[in-house]
């Protein structure tokens, strides 16, 4: 069972104008779902890696449009909000993600002959082990190291992003938080009324009956 269908009929989004949700969850909701598709922090050019980048991190079903991850990521770098600390061997973020994408665009062109977005995914995906791995020492990357660029910023930033959406709550089940109706039910296998039901094996039909109900 994928994770589209362990929770079928169940969409967060649902919960929008009724009591689970207070006005700032729902602005904060609005927001993320308004951001545009356009950078206003990353260039034309280190937009086309990232955007393929969190495709690589963050794989998203092919049948639905991509969620607004570059977007997420771009805003936070826009507005500087930051972690509030940052590893002494890694600069700010900004230059960390600036640098990072410029080096890695250097290496899919020097290694493999093209940009790292218009690289096959196994491609991709083989450079980004070698990343990962700290095997990439293009002089792009300055003084900062592919390793903990990957494992510090690429890794926490876009996973972050991919799950701060209300799509990624819904495969997950998740209502959002919880003000200001709460949660009762709260020791392990229990489940207030207003929260998504998984469809465990031969219950797919009451489970998708339960999340109609879960607004």
């Amino acid at each position: 069972m994928d994770e589209q269908e362990r929770y079928p009929g169940y969409d967060v989004l649902d919960k929008r104008a009724g009591v689970s949700w207070n006005e700032a969850t729902r602005r904060t909701v609005d927001s993320r779902l308004a951001l545009t598709r356009t950078p206003r922090f990353f260039s034309p050019s280190e937009w086309l890696t990232l955007r393929a980048l969190c495709d690589r991190i963050m794989p998203q079903p092919p049948d639905r449009d991509h969620l607004q991850v570059p977007a997420m990521l771009d805003a936070r770098l826009l507005s500087g909000r930051t972690d509030g600390f940052r590893r002494a061997s890694l600069p700010q973020q900004e230059e960390a993600w600036r640098r990072g994408l410029a080096a890695l665009a250097i290496e899919a062109r020097t290694r493999h002959g093209g940009a790292f977005e218009e690289l096959d995914v196994e491609v991709q995906d083989e450079l980004l082990r070698e990343l990962q791995a700290g095997r990439l020492h293009e002089a792009a990357w300055g003084d900062m190291s592919g390793k903990e660029f990957f494992q510090h910023r690429v890794l926490p930033d876009i996973t972050a992003a991919y799950y701060a959406l209300p799509v990624a709550w819904s495969e997950l089940g998740f209502g959002g938080p919880a003000s200001p109706r709460g949660y009762v039910r709260m020791d392990f296998d229990r489940r207030d009324p207003w929260e998504a039901a998984e469809a465990k094996p031969g219950q797919e039909d009451d489970a998708l009956r339960d999340n109609h109900r879960v607004g």
